[in-house]
């Protein structure tokens, strides 16, 4: 019988695996003037959607679970003028991605288990529910900057006449 710990951290790596693939497929066809424009007067930015998965991942599993030390300024995720090449937010999810997969393989059965809070996330009550919630909430951004996509190639091809 395979361990219970082990298959969730396997499950949970290969579905982190799955949003970096699609994000990486997402953004791909994209210029890094594409992933910082906003194609409607509200919401975000593909980059500072981007840049909030990052800042997620690196709080709630990085510096709560990881202890890595990771400090959060969530407002700059959303607000960050400084538009950086694309294929520099990409390494930065990369980074992050690979230190929460490192952060699920060192989890045992009793870690799982083990109690979590965290601003935003006081009601987390375990590690499995809050690395279940930030997939949730990753996979709920890739939705988004799918949808961001489709708007800013729909824009791109009306002005260009194609």
């Amino acid at each position: 019988m395979t361990d219970l710990a082990f298959n969730v951290g396997s499950d949970f790596s290969r579905y982190y695996q799955r949003i970096g693939r699609q994000i990486h497929e997402l953004l791909a066809p994209l210029s890094t003037e594409q992933i910082w424009s906003r194609p409607f007067p509200y919401g975000n930015s593909i980059g500072h959607l981007l840049l909030h998965v990052t800042g997620n991942l690196s709080y709630y599993i990085g510096a709560q679970v990881a202890q890595n030390g990771y400090v959060r300024n969530r407002d700059l995720e959303f607000t960050d003028v400084t538009r950086k090449p694309k294929d520099e937010l990409l390494k930065a999810f990369d980074e992050t991605l690979l230190m929460v997969q490192a952060t699920i393989a060192l989890q045992s059965s009793a870690d799982w288990s083990a109690p979590y809070t965290a601003k935003g996330e006081e009601d987390a009550g375990d590690r499995f529910t809050i690395f279940l919630r930030c997939a949730a909430h990753a996979y709920h951004h890739v939705g988004q900057i799918i949808y961001l996509r489709k708007e800013i190639e729909r824009q791109s091809s009306k002005a260009t006449g194609v």
